[in-house]
């Protein structure tokens, strides 16, 4: 399984609802097993820059590439690159590249 997350922070906090709206449009494409549109908590101790993040499921690399490739997904960018100041994203696959997990360390 492909874990997608990608963390955004807006130029104006003003817009952080507008770049949630932009982005709940990716619930619509039917390629994630699961896609989660958040504001972030702002509970950090350390740092509070992310303003919202995107958490998506993928069965495979395929349904991953297939959703980027999607009109949804472009439509998403169109409405919220002019307002967002920072994108960060991260993909990794759960089953081969996790090296630790609370599972192992609870053993």
């Amino acid at each position: 399984m492909i874990r997608h997350i990608v963390l955004f922070s807006a130029k104006d906090t003003a817009h952080v609802d507008q770049i949630i709206d932009g982005l709940s449009v990716l619930t619509a494409i039917p390629h994630a097993r699961r896609l989660e549109v958040a504001r972030n908590r702002k509970t950090d101790q350390l740092g509070n820059d992310i303003d919202v993040v995107v958490y998506g499921e993928f069965d495979n690399e395929t349904e991953l590439a297939a959703y980027k490739a999607h009109d949804l997904y472009q439509e998403s960018i169109r409405r919220i690159r002019p307002l967002r100041e920072l994108r960060v994203a991260a993909d990794y696959n759960a089953l081969t590249d996790t090296r630790f997990n609370s599972t192992e360390a609870a053993s």
